[in-house]
């Protein structure tokens, strides 16, 4: 019998695809909006994420995130690493600031001071020039997006010479970030040499970044540094989530994205019930003849069951496959940068899937068990 639901759907060529449509559409929509709206809340953790050694960050208690932050003196260093478990402490400075290209355009970028000594606040990995061009005078190192903003896609941004606060500096090195949420071009130099391109206030020490000694537990130790010190310590983890909050509540991305959402799922539920709903119209006698020879409800209940499980498994790989091309599609570009498809979202679309075909699938099949087997000899 199943095998004759199978027939019965795939015969009717254009109902079978307009279901497929619907399902796979509204698959893509939820897939892929939910995966966007994901990956671009993380990048408000991008400050933290790019600074790998750090296991606490020591900051001033109104500081929320890497980007909304209050400078502390510079006094707060020797107390955080006077703290006991404290394994090593250096300074780490983050500002904005604009600067004027050898063409005279003006861009506002964020400036980055780590350790003059262990360049401790540098990411990782390098695409151009290595972290000791750091050494040279007047020497930033830009990251990858900033340097496609500011200079083009085809452009070397290594030698370009900018004005700094009416200071020079040489970009001698490109950076593999992460974006941040902004987009904003990224230069890294000495702590050193971003003290003289920040304009002068009393305190401009932005973090203290630390690390734990062996064996050392790290949230213990932030512990230890808010009642020694009075500053606020965070580990890694909870800053980089408080980043991510900072985007969900201060932002209307979550309204939007998540309108979106459930646009795809009306969507979906509106194609696939009115094609299901004609589909099932259509085939009102051949149902009819099988309850007349003797088939019953719960056999045709499940004929239809096998007819929406077909569909919706297609059109289900179809939407995921989509999405994935898409992300990985547009991944090399500079605002696609590091997406990636959370685990959990395939499965929140699977069920947003399962959802709209029994609604659909339950209404459409009303018609058929209310169908008297007579009416077909009528």
């Amino acid at each position: 019998m199943l095998w004759i639901a199978i027939r019965m759907l795939t015969g009717d060529k254009q109902k079978f695809y307009g279901l497929l449509f619907g399902i796979a559409f509204s698959t893509l929509l939820i897939t892929q909006q939910l995966t966007i709206f994901i990956n671009l809340i993380e990048r408000g953790a991008s400050g933290v994420y790019n600074e790998p050694s750090a296991e606490i960050w020591v900051m001033d208690p109104v500081s929320r995130t890497s980007d909304v932050s209050y400078a502390m003196p510079s006094t707060a260093l020797d107390q955080v690493r006077s703290v006991p478990g404290v394994a090593w402490a250096v300074p780490h400075l983050r500002a904005n600031a604009s600067v004027r290209t050898r063409t005279g355009d003006l861009e506002g970028v964020a400036i980055i001071g780590v350790d003059d000594a262990t360049l401790i606040g540098l990411p990782k990995r390098m695409y151009a020039g290595s972290p000791e061009v750091l050494s040279q005078p007047d020497s930033v190192i830009i990251d990858d997006g900033g340097a496609y903003n500011m200079f083009g896609p085809e452009a070397d941004p290594i030698g370009e010479r900018l004005e700094l606060n009416d200071q020079r500096a040489v970009i001698r090195g490109v950076a593999d970030t992460i974006p941040s949420f902004t987009s904003q071009a990224t230069l890294y130099t000495k702590y050193s040499q971003a003290l003289n391109y920040v304009p002068g206030t009393r305190n401009r020490m932005t973090f203290v970044l630390a690390g734990v000694s062996d064996g050392v537990i790290p949230e213990v130790v932030a512990g230890r540094i808010e009642s020694q010190t009075g500053y606020k310590a965070e580990v890694r983890e909870d800053f980089a989530r408080a980043g991510v909050n900072f985007i969900i509540e201060n932002t209307g991305i979550p309204v939007n994205f998540g309108t979106t959402v459930v646009l795809g799922f009306v969507v979906g539920v509106a194609i696939v019930g009115l094609t299901f709903s004609l589909f099932i119209r259509d085939n009102i006698k051949q149902f009819g003849a099988l309850k007349a020879i003797g088939v019953t409800n719960s056999r045709i209940i499940r004929m239809v069951a096998a007819q929406a499980a077909l569909v919706g498994s297609i059109g289900y790989c179809l939407g995921v496959i989509g999405t994935v091309v898409f992300i990985f599609g547009f991944g090399e570009g500079p605002f696609f940068k590091g997406f990636y498809v959370p685990w959990a979202i395939p499965i929140v679309s699977l069920v947003a899937v399962i959802v709209i075909l029994v609604i659909t699938g339950w209404i459409a099949l009303r018609s058929v068990l209310n169908t008297e087997p007579a009416a077909v000899f009528r």
